[in-house]
């Protein structure tokens, strides 16, 4: 008989040395399983159903611990955004009323690249721009908004949006960052369709960890629906959301009343 497997230089090893040496995983950090830990999490939708304004309460909630729209934050973490359609100071004045309900507590842990426009993932020195930005910040979540503003290649090449997305990866892991990136949706999606709405669906089921998709139930209804689709957990129920106008943050309501949930917005300490 085989004596039992040793470690050694091969790099091989038995499973009681692989679960000695591997921990657990670290826990989301936005859970239920939104935002695994060094994870990407697509967000997408049709253009202006409000993708950047829920990206931008998930980077505040992220940056101020606060628990918000039934997304749980465990811990305050140090959040970049890296936002390429608004002028820096029409995105101040969109943060602004954000602030104001939860005071300075994301005042810190809140970076904004403002040098962000014109570099491209594709080209070695946007990414090294990125890396740049994201060490000096010492970032553990990055925001990219929107994706296409972050290179110059076809979307409806699966070859270059396969080239892309290792591009992705190579950020996240050079950075050791989670990635939160908002892209549009094809022009016609269908109503069970989650991952595989995102433009270049094939090569970003590659790479995606979790897919957020933002859909408008009617025109008429001033309400967003939450779908969800994750690699790691089961799928959460999709969920109606509404937007504070005074505040810019969105809220849950309930599918049987239709009213906006009046329970506490929490801060995890």
């Amino acid at each position: 008989m085989k004596s039992t497997l040793k470690n050694d230089s091969s790099g091989v090893l038995s499973l009681g040395q692989l679960l000695e040496h591997n921990p657990a995983p670290m826990p989301a950090l936005i859970g239920p399983a939104l935002l695994p830990s060094s994870g990407i999490l697509f967000v997408g939708g049709e253009p202006k159903v409000g993708k950047s304004l829920l990206v931008a309460n998930l980077a505040l909630a992220l940056a101020s611990g606060c628990s918000r729209a039934g997304f749980t934050i465990p811990q305050s973490r140090r959040v970049l955004i890296c936002q390429f359609e608004l002028p820096t100071s029409q995105f101040a004045a969109r943060l602004a009323p954000m602030r104001k309900p939860i005071g300075a507590a994301a005042d810190s842990n809140l970076l904004i690249d403002t040098e962000a426009a014109g570099h491209l993932l594709s080209a070695p020195r946007g990414l090294d721009h990125f890396l740049r930005a994201i060490r000096t910040a010492n970032a553990d979540v990055v925001v990219l908004d929107p994706l296409y503003s972050t290179h110059d290649q076809d979307e409806n090449d699966t070859r270059a949006m396969a080239a892309l997305c290792q591009t992705l990866l190579r950020l996240r892991d050079a950075s050791h960052a989670a990635l939160i990136v908002v892209h549009h949706v094809r022009k016609s999606v269908g109503r069970y369709e989650i991952g595989s709405a995102f433009r270049g669906s094939s090569a970003l089921h590659a790479v995606g960890d979790s897919y957020l998709l933002l859909v408008r139930p009617s025109p008429q209804v001033p309400t967003v629906e939450l779908r969800f689709q994750f690699r790691y957990a089961p799928a959460e129920a999709p969920r109606l959301l509404s937007l504070d106008a005074d505040t810019l943050w969105v809220c849950i309501i309930h599918y049987q009343t239709g009213v906006p949930s009046s329970t506490p917005q929490s801060r995890n300490r």
